[in-house]
């Protein structure tokens, strides 16, 4: 399953994020969590310490691993320097997995422990100071989408991804990358205006959205985000004083979190497993694909050097790709 979390800023999407991490780990089931926010949160928010999380390993630093792993032996890619954010798989590229060891979580994936539970975490990695002035986070964001390309993870696996604020993600094809999107928003014109442009962009894609209401305090905000949002509104949370001790630095052991807090997670659980179901590794390929001509058309192929159009296998299906041979 692939999971991720959405709203403006300050709506509490890494906190929820991690939330459903921890719930998720403890489960058993394996979990990679991903902060793609230009906002580095998400570690912290499992936990780590700051100089901990000041260390773990950027994704972006390691671009031409990933590309040189993922090309494989595939011949329609020429070279790594010819992978784009976008890159599509085909024969002979290779596939992650969540249940396996590979360069690519070797380099850039980090345990983090959750109590007994423990769960691999990547992050996107943080302007630098080369990066001032002269770069979009969308650079940032780019190793993200192209390793979810690649990827085939099943119904008992789970990737959850703290993406950037308000629609930032539309910037790319990687808003079309997941089964289920969480869409944190306050009971405010503000918190639900997010939810409209998000709900109108990805309209055309087969998205699946579902509203998570966010610091909801009463009647009132409940009946205001029912108005807005309609049958899209899951879920509503409210204050946690676990939460809360946590960002302080106190005890994290999650079996204290609020009951009501924990039947929220469920419900998260309960709606991402069943939109696997929904799958459809045609639309799914068909949209990468569709993504990827764009942007080959619109800057890739410049910047490349390359007919990027070439790099499509049409007779390739990620979903259909779970028993290939993945090349050594």
């Amino acid at each position: 399953m692939k999971i991720a979390f959405v709203g403006k800023g300050g709506s509490g999407k890494t906190t929820l994020s991690s939330l459903l991490v921890r719930h998720l780990a403890t489960t058993g089931a394996p979990v990679l969590a991903i902060d793609a926010d230009i906002n580095q949160h998400l570690g912290a928010a499992l936990g780590l310490d700051e100089a901990r999380a000041a260390e773990l390993p950027a994704m972006g630093a390691h671009l031409t691993l990933i590309k040189e792993y993922l090309r494989g032996t595939n011949p329609r890619i020429a070279s790594a320097g010819t992978m784009i954010k976008t890159t599509p798989p085909g024969e002979g590229s290779r596939l992650l997995r969540l249940r396996e060891d590979n360069p690519v979580w070797g380099a850039c994936a980090r345990p983090v422990e959750l109590g007994p539970d423990t769960v691999r975490l990547m992050v996107t990695g943080p302007f630098t100071e080369a990066d001032l002035g002269v770069a979009c986070y969308h650079s940032k964001t780019g190793a993200v989408e192209l390793c979810l390309n690649h990827l085939i993870d099943g119904p008992d696996e789970y990737v959850v991804v703290d993406m950037t604020a308000g629609s930032d993600s539309f910037a790319s094809g990687l808003f079309t990358r997941f089964d289920i999107t969480f869409l944190v928003a306050e009971p405010t014109r503000k918190g639900v205006s997010v939810y409209r442009q998000y709900k109108e962009y990805a309209r055309d894609h087969g998205v699946t959205v579902k509203v998570v209401g966010n610091k909801v305090q009463g009647q009132d905000d409940l009946d205001f985000l029912r108005a807005e949002v309609g049958e899209d509104l899951l879920v509503t949370v409210g204050h946690s004083d676990w939460v809360r001790a946590m960002e302080k630095g106190g005890p994290s052991r999650f079996e204290f979190l609020e009951d009501a807090n924990r039947r929220a997670l469920r419900l998260l659980h309960t709606a991402a497993d069943v939109t696997y179901g929904l799958r459809d590794p045609e639309r799914y390929t068909r949209q990468m694909t569709h993504f990827h001509l764009k942007n080959a058309r619109a800057w890739g192929d410049e910047r490349t050097g390359a007919d990027l159009a070439a790099q499509v296998d049409p007779g390739f299906v990620l979903g259909e790709a779970v028993t290939a041979s993945t090349p050594g």
